[in-house]
């Protein structure tokens, strides 16, 4: 498995909508659903790797796949 560096927030949304979630809700956090699972994003940049792997992987991507989604 390959390692995930600090990602901004901005560029994890738009790889995250690519990948089927749309925004259900914004405030201090962004949630996004793709009609099954719930993603939590914080609005801090960049979003800590150990933070955006967690997010990854409740969304059921490989950091590979999700990388190739940036």
């Amino acid at each position: 498995m390959s390692k995930l560096s600090g990602v901004n927030h901005l560029d994890a949304i738009r790889a995250l909508e690519k990948a089927g979630f749309r925004i259900v809700r914004q405030g201090k956090h962004i949630v996004m659903s793709n009609g099954e699972r719930l993603l939590t994003i914080p609005r801090h940049n960049p979003v800590k790797a150990f933070t955006m792997g967690g997010i990854v992987k409740d969304a059921g991507l490989s950091i590979e796949q999700f990388k190739a989604l940036l």
